[in-house]
């Protein structure tokens, strides 16, 4: 948004926010890009679990249901012993792993200033 735009261009359901909020946990584009990249656009949760180091169980079921829930992913189960739940990307999810994977592409390549940041307290490095 440019100085001097319309105050209707900085309410509180303006795009840049509904987008930020979107994403304001951590692991929403982590999942979102998981699915795209390393599975096609479709895992099993257990799967998913093991692709995303770091994630407990209880963080990425709250994080698919939220995802569910706005439209991102379906949950499909299969039946069977126990049930096999797999989530998949729907195309509006397809449409929001595009910025996704541009912001992580400018993270790969600008390691660098990533490094220059001072380290957050939360982050863990090993």
């Amino acid at each position: 948004m440019k100085p001097g735009s319309p105050e209707e261009d900085w309410r509180e359901d303006c795009a840049p926010r509904r987008v930020l909020e979107l994403f304001a946990t951590k692991w929403t584009s982590m999942v979102l890009h998981t699915l795209h990249v390393r599975h096609a656009g479709a895992a099993r949760t257990g799967v998913l679990q093991r692709s995303l180091p770091g994630i407990s169980k209880k963080m990425l079921v709250q994080t698919l249901r939220e995802m569910e829930e706005v439209g991102l992913v379906s949950r499909h189960v299969e039946s069977a012993v126990p049930p096999a739940v797999t989530y998949r990307l729907t195309a509006l999810g397809r449409r929001f792993v595009e910025p996704v994977e541009l912001l992580y592409a400018w993270g790969r390549q600008n390691a660098d200033a990533l490094d220059e940041l001072g380290a957050r307290p939360t982050t863990r490095r090993g």
